[in-house]
């Protein structure tokens, strides 16, 4: 279940207790045919924690930022706070679902758990193919979770925290297999902090040496690390993630152009439409019009 923070125009939903449990932060819930999601989850929404799914048995369809996925059998999905997700219809869960949240992560012994690559999501992943053998791991695992998770005790927050381990570094090792990358060298890096800066602030400040001074480089350096790690220039990221942003809210609301262009940060309406227009070849209205038609 789910809180809404109200100012949000795609709204933005936080954890909240099962009527079994007092946790607001680590929620287990499993599917045996039952309608795991309420109604306002078939609406365009956020949510501020990390939801991983299960899913023994798939077929229907949902929507994970403008890209539709259609669920598959044993394949685990994923997805990170912050993400634009819609589910198209109702439809019986046969699986099970994880939820925690970013403050979950942060106590002490799950700290660690932060930094694996799943969580990390670095690739932007949404989706593992499971081998019979990984079925066969991961149903065990989520086996004793939720035998933990519904044993109440002074021993249940440990065990939980240690199966919970073992199930997220399987699940990581999966994903650097399915989404392989390289390490990072001191430039990778800089680049990464750069589009996380970007991702913090990009609907308040879209220039370069704004974010290079909250780097505590030059703004020359900045857009020479990035050129080279990128093939982009630095402004560019900037500019696509405004575009993707501009997309999302086009998309998954019915909010004007106006309020979008000042909900990203521009002061007249009419610069953002040409500037839209510049990046993607459509004006707002036109890119609107065709999305809805091509994804009815």
């Amino acid at each position: 279940m789910a809180t809404l923070h109200l100012e949000q125009q795609v709204p933005v939903y936080s954890l909240t207790p099962q009527q079994a449990t007092s946790n607001r932060m680590f929620q287990l819930v499993r599917g045996e045919g039952t309608l795991a999601y309420r109604s306002d989850m078939l609406l365009p929404h956020r949510k501020d924690y990390y939801v991983l799914v299960f899913v023994q048995r798939g077929g229907c369809r949902h929507w994970v930022d403008m890209t539709p996925y259609v669920l598959k059998d044993n394949t685990y999905y994923f997805t990170v706070p912050g993400q634009v997700m819609v589910k198209e219809a109702p439809q019986p869960m046969w699986g099970t679902s994880l939820a925690f949240t970013t403050e979950f992560l942060a106590l002490q012994q799950h700290a660690s758990l932060a930094k694996l690559p799943l969580l990390q999501n670095l690739q932007n992943g949404h989706e593992l193919l499971l081998t019979a053998t990984d079925v066969a791991f991961v149903e065990d695992t989520l086996g004793k979770l939720h035998a933990e998770y519904n044993s109440p005790g002074e021993w249940q927050q440990p065990m939980l925290t240690a199966h919970l381990t073992v199930l997220l570094t399987y699940l990581s090792r999966l994903y650097t297999q399915q989404f392989p990358s390289t390490e990072p060298s001191a430039d990778r890096l800089l680049l990464r902090h750069y589009q996380a800066k970007i991702e913090e602030c990009f609907r308040e400040q879209h220039e370069v040496s704004t974010y290079a001074a909250m780097l505590n480089i030059s703004a020359g350096y900045l857009s020479e690390v990035v050129k080279a790690q990128s093939g982009k220039p630095a402004i560019a990221h900037i500019q696509e993630r405004v575009v993707l942003e501009a997309r999302r809210l086009l998309f998954h609301t019915h909010q004007s152009v106006k309020e979008i262009a000042f909900e990203l940060g521009f002061a007249d309406a009419s610069y953002f439409s040409r500037f839209f227009k510049r990046e993607t070849g459509l004006t707002p209205a036109e890119f609107r019009a065709s999305s809805r038609e091509m994804y009815p």
